[in-house]
């Protein structure tokens, strides 16, 4: 090997979940195993016994000790800029209030509006950043972040430049969605077609052209925007060159799910009350469905998404946090993918395919969420000697170094 080809990072003795499909139909576990990467990007994998003497001398050497290696995660779906939070709505709850009853109490979304309408984009980012970090902590090197706190042009702008700052400030990959059509703001409360046409014409094109946007959301439900509203701003984002995913089926069936796949959309986002007809376009169309447990949960619900038919058509199920700070106060992406076993009965393999090899898939992602040659060499090693034990423990550290493009992350903004 000459010095030209020589590994910048190299890890050795690893229990490695590749999660690629070329090994096996699992895990694609290479027991006792070796990665080596080059400017960011994996270039060699393999047993570690295959190494040759030229190819241990490189300029970083990791022995892994027998512990897990896996792709970084992914949480593909999170709220988590914003100002100020919710917890008064916690109680509200567990007293008996439910979601809706809190949004139309001017509760909810609109709370949050409030707040982050209020902060500055310094104010934003400072109470932004933990979360993050939080998340990068517990293994996450691409995160996916919304808008649609501010509901006016300057706000959503404020919220997506914060996005952007976070992945600057601690090196890792952050997707946005512009989410302006996630609740009617108070100065748009009786003239919804109003606020559409302000979202679809204005603020959207506007966002675009600045470089803010990497995919378009909305919420498709009673309380929030109907199926015509969404078709409306899915038609100029595909005019504007964007993708498209949508919370859909969360509290009903207003078949959003349908609709974003005849749009290819990257995916369907809570979905539990999704129906046959959505499952069969999803399938066809490629659109991920991405669970939300932490939701599920905070919200106590009782109807699960459809697991065994998003099986049986082989819909991709991926899993994230949905971090915010109403309904999935929830900072861990592993505990996450506890939820989806505990709760949606996930397997072990299919919440770790979740949040990797599917979650990169949700973003519209092809070079992560697998270990092999070519991939980018965003990794996570755990104090863990089989995969399994990500979903298994609940809470707790088990990350031990994260690797984001082949060098290891700070936490530090």
């Amino acid at each position: 090997m000459t010095a030209r080809d020589r590994f910048d990072l190299l890890l050795t003795h690893a229990c490695i979940a590749t999660l690629d499909a070329a090994r096996d139909d699992g895990y694609g576990l290479i027991e006792d195993g070796a990665v080596g990467c080059v400017d960011g990007h994996i270039t060699w994998i393999g047993p570690t016994a295959e190494l040759t003497s030229g190819q241990r001398d490189a300029a970083r050497v990791v022995d892994a000790g027998g512990r897990l290696l896996t792709p970084g995660w992914i949480d593909c779906h999170t709220h988590l800029v914003f100002g100020g939070d919710r917890a008064d709505e916690f109680e509200m709850r567990l007293e008996g209030a439910d979601y809706a009853e809190i949004a139309r109490a001017g509760g909810g979304i609109l709370s949050s509006v409030r707040a982050t309408r209020a902060a500055s984009e310094d104010e934003l980012f400072e109470q932004s950043l933990p979360r993050a970090q939080a998340l990068l902590a517990d293994g996450v090197t691409t995160l996916e972040i919304k808008s649609g706190y501010g509901l006016d042009l300057d706000s959503e702008r404020r919220m997506l430049r914060v996005a952007r700052r976070i992945g600057e400030a601690l090196g890792l990959t952050v997707r946005t969605s512009f989410l302006g059509l996630h609740a009617l703001p108070p100065e748009f409360a009786e003239d919804a077609e109003g606020y559409v046409a302000e979202v679809c014409d204005r603020m959207l094109p506007v966002l675009a052209e600045e470089g803010l946007i990497d995919a378009v959301d909305a919420f498709c439900e009673t309380i929030g925007f109907t199926r015509d509203q969404v078709q409306r701003l899915f038609e100029r984002a595909r005019a504007l060159g964007l993708p498209v995913k949508l919370h859909a089926e969360q509290l009903s069936d207003q078949d959003g799910a349908t609709l974003t796949a005849s749009f290819d959309g990257l995916s369907a986002d809570h979905l539990e009350y999704l129906s046959e007809h959505g499952v069969r376009a999803m399938a066809d169309a490629g659109t991920v469905a991405v669970l939300l447990p932490g939701a599920f949960y905070a919200l106590r619900e009782t109807k699960l998404p459809p697991i065994d038919a998003l099986r049986e058509h082989n819909v991709p199920m991926a899993v994230a946090t949905d971090l915010n700070p109403g309904t999935a106060p929830l900072r861990s992406l592993r505990l996450a993918a506890n939820m989806a076993c505990t709760l949606f009965r996930l397997t072990p393999l299919e919440a770790l395919r979740g949040t990797t090899v599917h979650a990169a898939q949700a973003l519209g992602l092809h070079d992560r969420g697998v270990l092999r040659n070519g991939a980018r060499a965003d990794m996570v090693l755990w104090h863990a000697r089989h995969p399994a034990e990500l979903s298994y423990w609940i809470g707790g550290s088990l990350a031990d170094r994260i690797f984001v493009a082949g060098r290891t992350a700070t936490q530090t903004g």
